[in-house]
């Protein structure tokens, strides 16, 4: 059953209603968040109502440029003569043409009746945005299936991540699965490559984390902010040169391991925005492409017990294993070495 927001007119004597912020929708601007839900809503309107106070997340002020978190609650107004909405519509799909469902259905790792996980490529963004038309969160009809329902996202990657992608097929499982990230009980396990090597070889980065706005947009700095831990130890080494490291988030930050790693010494290769030219190695056969891959997730799975999915390394990934002489062969249990 779909969950539905009542807007009534002030004179019935409707009131403002509350929306919970879905777990695929963190990281969104307020903004683009009420577009999305809300597309009769003029900006104009969105700001008036801000100036106001009677938007309000968490109970608290917010700006239109405010970005989300999974969880929060949204306070909107009462809207004057609008109809009944639904309160998580789904984006308006773009109709993918046969190339772009071929694409998609060859990304697909793991599919039953109740959860869809595909290994998302580098460079292909989760949802649309500024210039971004291309995007999973647009060509998820192709993953129907037959199903009536449409396939909702549960989670995000940043654009230059790649690996794996959970994809609810039904509203009940969306809803099962956005309670389990809530509570931390989903683990995911990532790969990088970093340069140089981290002192000690395994442990945890506790630092927290908030944003800073600058020239080249916003970005995550350490310290203040928001709680984020990180696990990790150095699965193989070249040297004092690189390191392939395998690293456990315990927290969702946005570039929380992008950040982390920094913290360490140790920027993710091929990543320029936070570590500048100390993020690339001179080394024919390394690509300059960001060196991060979401390899695993270990789930409760909507219906019973528990489902893992492992993704294979992007092309220019495994290329520098190859390069780096990296034994990427499959592991038992991707999560070995981390305590829970």
């Amino acid at each position: 059953m779909t969950t539905k927001l009542l807007l009534s007119t002030a004179a019935e004597g409707g009131g403002a209603g509350t929306i919970e912020v879905a777990v695929g929708e963190a990281g969104m601007r307020l903004d683009r968040w009420f577009k999305r839900h809300f597309p009769q809503v003029t900006h104009g309107r969105l700001q008036k109502w801000l100036r106001t106070g009677q938007v309000r997340v968490d109970g608290g002020r917010a700006k239109a440029g405010t970005r989300l978190e999974a969880g929060q609650r949204m306070r909107v107004p009462p809207m004057s003569g609008e109809r009944e909405l639904p309160a998580h519509a789904p984006p308006s799909p773009t109709k993918a043409s046969a190339a772009e469902t071929d694409f998609l259905l060859n990304l697909v790792v793991h599919r039953d009746d109740h959860v869809i996980a595909i290994n998302k490529p580098p460079g292909l963004a989760v949802q649309g945005g500024t210039k971004t038309s291309r995007h999973v969160d647009a060509m998820l009809d192709c993953l129907r299936f037959g199903s009536a329902e449409r396939p909702r996202l549960v989670h995000r990657l940043d654009k230059d991540t790649s690996g794996v992608l959970l994809v609810a097929r039904t509203a009940a499982a969306a809803a099962k699965l956005t309670s389990a990230f809530r509570s931390k009980a989903i683990r995911k396990l990532y790969w990088a490559v970093v340069v140089g090597v981290p002192r000690p070889a395994e442990g945890v980065v506790d630092l927290s984390l908030s944003k800073l706005a600058g020239k080249r947009g916003e970005r995550m700095v350490g310290g203040g902010g928001k709680k984020a831990v990180t696990f990790y130890r150095v699965v193989d080494r070249v040297g004092r040169k690189a390191a392939w490291l395998a690293l456990e988030p315990r927290t969702g930050r946005t570039h929380q391991l992008r950040v982390h790693a920094l913290a360490l010494k140790t920027p993710i290769l091929g990543d320029g925005k936070y570590g500048g030219r100390d993020a690339f190695l001179a080394a024919e056969g390394v690509s300059r492409r960001l060196h991060l891959h979401a390899r695993a997730i270990r789930i409760p799975h909507p219906a019973a017990g528990h489902l893992q999915v492992v993704a294979a390394l992007p092309e220019h990934m495994a290329a520098t294993w190859r390069c780096l002489g990296f034994d990427a062969r499959d592991e038992d249990d991707p999560f070995a070495g981390f305590r829970v």
